[in-house]
């Protein structure tokens, strides 16, 4: 089996190269948009704004009003961020005689959405007017609204003399990209309930929108299966190391009121030996000269029992999840003990596939795929499923590939699967050998310039890439820090317009909004030497 690139070295260079790269940080004396938005007219024109004289508030046109929970919430917390971290670190901030910002009004011109869950085609577009005396932000539905009350609170900051300011501004903004995730690993190292809550915290914070969770593999399975729950009393660490049906609720809404969608990836048929643990049969016996180990190697593609119980699975992977897919994975299945099963080598005799382990993994996916064709639900596989030349043009929903490697190849994959969706996703573990991550934001070079390869047809069917962060070693102790504020640069690309390409000033900017988010208590790492302009801390 071949060793996963995710798992390669390259902490030492990629520390040094970032160390390197200024030893100071910049003084906070302006806004610092993260990620930046597409339109951005910004006045010299500061308006002062007081928790005592400030509002946010629905606007009167407003089709969302006091029951839309999510805005509610979201006016709740983003009042928080603005004004919250004054109060419990510095001292409250001065009130300011002078022109005074008084009111933000948030109006939803089309249907809210507030009872839904995000998907791949939410419109997350919004404009936001900054003057004296209201700012007004509009959007089509509450995802936008969202993300324009995150730039706003982004617009404020303390000047000089203590007092919270905002510049006068025009912005206009929407994401250059559908599909913006991050990818964590819960089998690999089990993440408590609140790890992965920051996160989801931390992705609002850099506007990603999709969580791409990994969350079963073949150290572990800790997802709490209703229909099957020997799976995880038997695959799972222990039974305290599961997500039980609540934690996955509270996840799902969790993220739903930050307009983040959650895509589970049950992986198969390879990386699946936490499976067998707690479903006899599943797993395919190895044989060694011609007699029977102890060894079990990926799900036995040959048997009908197989498929009837993928089947009963996965109908409560999609009433479970409502995210319109499901990520099947189906990378890095290794074709050994395979070969060395006497009853798979007579049924590939009996199928025509000769000894090509291909056809049979080709055979395996599609099954797969009409499962979840049959449950309605759209799927995204890993790139080595084209890799290995896995037919797939009959599935009749949608089908993401998901490229890891030669990103140059995500277009024409995507185009040649009947017109299929495609995203880039960075697979490479640690963060610690991604030379833009090393770099912190290398603009439009490796591999984003791929996204802009190809014919307008095929440009049009990438939707996105994914910041991967596999858990060999990973866990609550380090996954905050080291994912953040690595992911950022990955957020702006996908969120930012292909012309923003100024390394100093995403430099700049960063190094402030990573503050920012240790302020919200995100613990990301530091990007300089020295300390940020305020004593932030994380809170326990």
């Amino acid at each position: 089996m071949r060793q996963s690139p995710h798992r390669a070295p390259g902490l030492l260079l990629a520390l040094v190269a970032l160390a390197a790269l200024v030893a100071q940080a910049p003084a906070q004396q302006r806004p610092a948009l993260w990620p930046f938005p597409r339109s951005v007219n910004m006045s010299p024109q500061l308006l002062n704004i007081a928790e005592d004289y400030f509002l946010i508030v629905h606007g009167r046109n407003s089709t969302a009003g006091p029951s839309c929970s999510i805005l509610q919430e979201a006016f709740r917390r983003y009042y928080n961020y603005i004004f919250g971290f004054y109060k419990r670190h510095l001292r409250p901030a001065r009130f300011h005689p002078g022109p005074q910002l008084e009111q933000l009004q948030v109006t939803i011109t089309l249907e809210p959405q507030c009872d839904s869950f995000p998907n791949m085609s939410s419109d997350e577009s919004y404009s936001l007017l900054v003057q004296e005396p209201v700012a007004y932000l509009k959007a089509n539905r509450v995802w936008g609204a969202l993300r324009g009350l995150e730039t706003f609170s982004q617009l404020v900051y303390q000047d000089c003399y203590g007092a919270l300011t905002i510049n006068e501004s025009t912005i206009i903004d929407f994401p250059r990209f559908a599909h913006r995730g991050i990818l964590i690993d819960t089998s690999r190292h089990y993440l408590p309930m609140k790890t992965i809550l920051k996160t989801l915290d931390a992705m609002a914070f850099n506007k990603f929108n999709v969580l791409h969770w990994h969350i079963v593999d073949d150290q572990s399975f800790p997802y709490q299966s209703i229909t099957f729950p020997q799976l995880s009393d038997k695959g799972s660490y222990s039974l305290r190391h599961v997500y039980t049906p609540s934690d996955v609720d509270t996840v799902l809404e969790y993220a739903r009121f930050r307009g983040i969608r959650v895509i589970p990836e049950f992986d198969t048929p390879g990386h699946t030996q936490s499976w067998g643990k707690g479903q006899k049969g599943l797993l395919t016996p190895c044989y060694s000269q011609r007699k029977q180990t102890q060894r079990v190697g990926p799900i036995n593609p040959t048997l009908n029992e197989t498929y009837r119980f993928l089947t009963t699975f996965f109908k409560e992977i999609s009433s479970v999840f409502p995210d319109q897919f499901i990520h099947l994975g189906g990378d890095e299945v290794d074709f050994e003990c395979w070969a060395s099963n006497p009853n798979i080598q007579n049924f590939m005799k009996k199928k025509g596939f000769g000894k090509d382990f291909t056809r049979l993994e080709s055979f395996y996916i599609k099954k797969i795929l009409d499962i979840i064709t049959s449950l309605k639900k759209g799927s995204i596989v890993w790139q080595e499923v084209f890799d290995d030349n896995v037919q797939v043009r009959t599935v009749k929903t949608p089908l993401g590939a998901e490229c890891w490697s030669q990103w140059e190849r995500l277009p024409a994959i995507a185009l040649s699967q009947r017109g299929n969706k495609g995203s880039g996703a960075y697979r490479k573990g640690t963060w610690d050998d991604y030379r833009e991550g090393a770099s912190v934001v290398q603009l439009n070079s490796f591999p984003f310039n791929h996204f802009n390869a190809g014919s307008e047809k095929e440009k049009q069917l990438v939707i996105g890439g994914e910041a991967c962060l596999w858990g060999e070693f990973v866990d609550a102790t380090n996954l905050i820090p080291r994912l953040w504020p690595r992911a950022s640069a990955v957020g702006e690309r996908l969120w930012s317009p292909q012309a923003v390409t100024d390394l100093e000033d995403a430099y700049n900017r960063l190094a402030i909004h990573r503050c920012r988010m240790v302020s919200r208590g995100i613990a990301a790492q530091p990007l300089f030497t020295g300390h940020c302009s305020l004593e932030y801390r994380v809170e326990a």
